[in-house]
């Protein structure tokens, strides 16, 4: 069965898949598309967003759904530590991550890059909720050498994704980086990009941003 995901390789949540099936060595071909309200596209992602996974003729959306699929079907190199515990400490760092660092600061994105702007309120309200993510991050991370423990798993997928967004637009829209006082952080970026899959998902990730950059000054 060979899986197919669709996305495009600038979006966190389509990269955050795409490094855990890289890391997994499952093999998957990947289909092009951007977020639609079209008819057919919500048939594939009824929100019509990315990433959705094609597998066996069925869809699936919402990257932890798919993540949490892949793992159930390609067991034999698991991304989730056997104890139960540590699993739930997993998936418990990634809702940090999603819900409390990166949805929250998705809302400075349209100012730190795309020109667009955001109000003293939203910035205020932003900056606030973000100290109360930080703060339950710092808590669970282990950074011991992963973050959350010895073991490579999906929270150092969703962490290579999500973590740079937040530090780049906080550093744009407020002048300092949330992420500069957890210390770790940037030397464990680091190591993560050494390894071959999160290395080749970030060079293609960089490569598809300057080609939308270069299609969008054509226009211009």
């Amino acid at each position: 069965m060979m899986m197919k995901l669709g996305g495009f390789a600038v979006s966190n949540y389509y990269n955050k898949v795409k490094v855990a099936l890289l890391e997994k060595g499952v093999p998957f071909e990947e289909a092009f598309c951007m977020t639609s309200q079209d008819e057919a596209y919500l048939k594939r992602s009824p929100l019509g967003k990315v990433p959705y996974l094609e597998a066996d003729g069925q869809f699936l959306c919402e990257s932890q759904v798919i993540c949490e699929y892949i793992e159930d079907t390609h067991s034999d190199k698991p991304l989730y530590p056997k104890d139960a515990l540590e699993r739930a400490r997993v998936r418990e760092l990634i809702t940090i991550m999603e819900l409390n660092l990166e949805l929250v600061a998705r809302r400075l994105y349209p100012k730190a890059f795309f020109g667009g702007e955001a109000s003293e309120e939203t910035k205020s309200q932003v900056e606030k909720d973000l100290a109360k993510g930080v703060r339950a991050f710092k808590q669970l991370a282990k950074f011991s050498p992963f973050i959350a423990g010895a073991g490579l798993s999906y929270a150092d997928c969703a962490a290579a994704v999500h973590l740079p967004l937040v530090s780049l637009s906080t550093k744009i829209v407020f002048g300092r980086d949330v992420l500069d006082d957890c210390a770790p952080v940037k030397p464990y970026l680091k190591m993560l990009n050494e390894r071959p899959a999160f290395r080749k998902m970030n060079d293609e990730r960089k490569t598809a941003i300057e080609a939308m950059a270069a299609a969008k000054a054509k226009k211009a």
